[in-house]
């Protein structure tokens, strides 16, 4: 065996976005602009249900704190994307690809367990009303926040235990604008198919089990809903509408990717601009375009603003 094959792939090659260099500027624009607008919509959520009592509720400190995953799952690769886009040559260490996938993996699995935990929250609102400020105590906020953070840490260290001793000597091109768990694995020196399959194995059971809880779930909102008033059904549904529109564009990506393994690279790059970015991006739209209590909490802390504001100008 020659001294090549024994050499370590000490950084990989990312293809990026499109091959097109007149494309690179377009799209340099239009993903600042994306991620200006997710980082904005995100922490103005936070913002506005820290500053307001009326929303120190249990529903909207989980969807704070899904604002909060929602910035980390856009940031862990879109800066480097972007200044990926004013390059030719788009590189990244070793070590940074690894941090790559523990990170995509740490915010994407915290965020499919944090949306279960929303549904639990909306389950207990909609089928125990009664009950529901004792049953979603402070203490059972707070855990049903730390348990996909724990979740999250489980599966990305599982992730990376398959990848991180896998031999890189050869090929160095991962054709994605990130370290792609999936992709990254192609590239090892030995047959990684039995790694392959337990990767999309753990992926996929953390994938459908989630999904499926959300699915139970608001099948026994729905059912429980029908029994009741048609005020409290149609409030019930246009919050149920913006939670299963959110599990809709986050798993449907998620799931495609890696329980249907053998879909093109193409389209496995659309579908991760799809839940790295536009997920993020459409979530604070979603929730706060059908909610009038953020609409009019907004508009209380823009209020508050502009009086400061003219109050510092005097």
């Amino acid at each position: 065996m020659n001294e090549t094959n024994h050499s370590q792939v000490t950084e990989f090659v990312l293809l990026g976005l499109s091959n097109s260099q007149e494309l690179q500027p377009f799209l340099f624009l239009i993903f600042s602009l994306l991620y200006l607008a997710i980082l904005l919509g995100n922490f103005l959520i936070i913002l506005t249900v820290s500053s307001d009592s009326r929303l120190h509720t249990p529903m909207y400190f989980l969807l704070a704190n899904l604002s909060f995953i929602d910035v980390c799952v856009a940031s862990f690769a879109t800066p480097k994307t972007i200044a990926d886009l004013l390059v030719e040559c788009k590189t990244i260490s070793f070590e940074a690809c690894l941090a790559q996938i523990f990170f995509v993996h740490l915010f994407t699995g915290g965020e499919m367990v944090l949306l279960v935990s929303m549904a639990y929250d909306r389950y207990v609102a909609i089928c125990k009303p009664l009950h529901y400020m004792t049953i979603m105590s402070r203490h059972v906020c707070i855990t049903l926040v730390l348990i996909p953070w724990c979740v999250g840490f489980i599966h990305t260290t599982s992730q990376l235990a398959f990848t991180v001793n896998l031999p890189f000597c050869g090929p160095n091109q991962v054709d994605s604008f990130f370290c792609d768990l999936p992709l990254v694995t192609k590239l090892a020196c030995t047959d990684t198919y039995v790694v392959s399959l337990l990767i999309v194995a753990d992926s996929g059971f953390l994938s459908m089990s989630s999904f499926l809880l959300l699915v139970v779930s608001y099948t026994v909102i729905l059912i429980t809903v029908r029994n009741r008033s048609s005020a409290s059904m149609a409030k019930a549904r246009s919050t149920l509408t913006a939670h299963i529109t959110v599990v809709t564009l986050f798993f449907g990506p998620c799931i495609f990717i890696y329980v249907w393994p053998f879909s093109g690279y193409s389209v496995d790059k659309v579908l991760a601009v799809f839940y790295t970015i536009f997920t993020p991006i459409l979530n604070p739209v979603i929730y706060t375009l059908r909610n009038k209590e953020m609409k009019a909490a907004m508009s209380k802390l823009k209020s508050r603003y502009l009086k400061s504001g003219q109050v510092l100008q005097s």
